[in-house]
């Protein structure tokens, strides 16, 4: 048994390494940045994902933990990507989270959130398809507080607060469900036939 480490964001990022790695390899394979449409495609899964995922972020419990919270959800910026590039916005999904315990909940908030580090690079190669922050790729752009200064802030919240191990075992186990639902949201989006508005 490989030693746990002390901070929670960091056992979270050990615990989701699989599913993480699982995750890009398929983003790569359905290779997004080769045309809009495909692109249209992965943002109808990054939308369906955090439309599910709205819920959490307005939630008065965890914005008593996080208080930037409601602001940091994408859902609304895919919504409008999803516009720019002539696509529909998808019809929900089965299968999406519902009523997760407070410790499950910042599982999945984790992932989505660490999400916007890897959106950095993401977005760089949307430019090469005349994407940016204000056209068709949004939900990739800087937050307000910087990319990096927002991450730390939520790590440090989340490492901070004192839960249960049966409460750290239910973060872990949303943060694994959040990567997963991930991948099950992102396989849809490449099975679905393109619908062009």
């Amino acid at each position: 048994m490989t030693d746990r480490p002390a901070l929670r964001s960091q056992r979270l990022n050990q615990v989701t390494h699989a599913p993480h790695a699982e995750l890009d390899a398929l983003v790569k394979a359905h290779a997004p940045f080769e045309s809009r449409d495909s692109f249209a495609r992965f943002v109808a899964a990054q939308y369906l994902f955090q439309a599910e995922l709205k819920a959490l972020y307005n939630d008065p419990q965890l914005i008593a933990i996080v208080p930037d919270l409601a602001e940091r959800c994408r859902a609304e910026q895919a919504c409008l990507d999803l516009a720019d590039l002539n696509s529909e916005v998808p019809a929900p999904v089965a299968g999406a989270l519902h009523n997760p315990s407070l410790a499950e909940a910042l599982g999945w908030i984790f992932v989505s959130e660490g999400s916007k580090l890897g959106a950095a690079f993401l977005i760089k190669r949307a430019v090469a398809l005349g994407l940016s922050d204000s056209f068709g790729a949004r939900h990739l752009g800087e937050p307000p507080a910087g990319r990096a200064e927002g991450w730390k802030q939520f790590t440090r919240i989340l490492d901070g607060l004192a839960l249960s191990p049966e409460q750290d075992a239910a973060a872990e186990r949303g943060a694994v469900a959040a990567f997963e639902r991930f991948t099950e949201l992102l396989k849809h989006a490449y099975a679905a036939t393109p619908a062009l508005a």
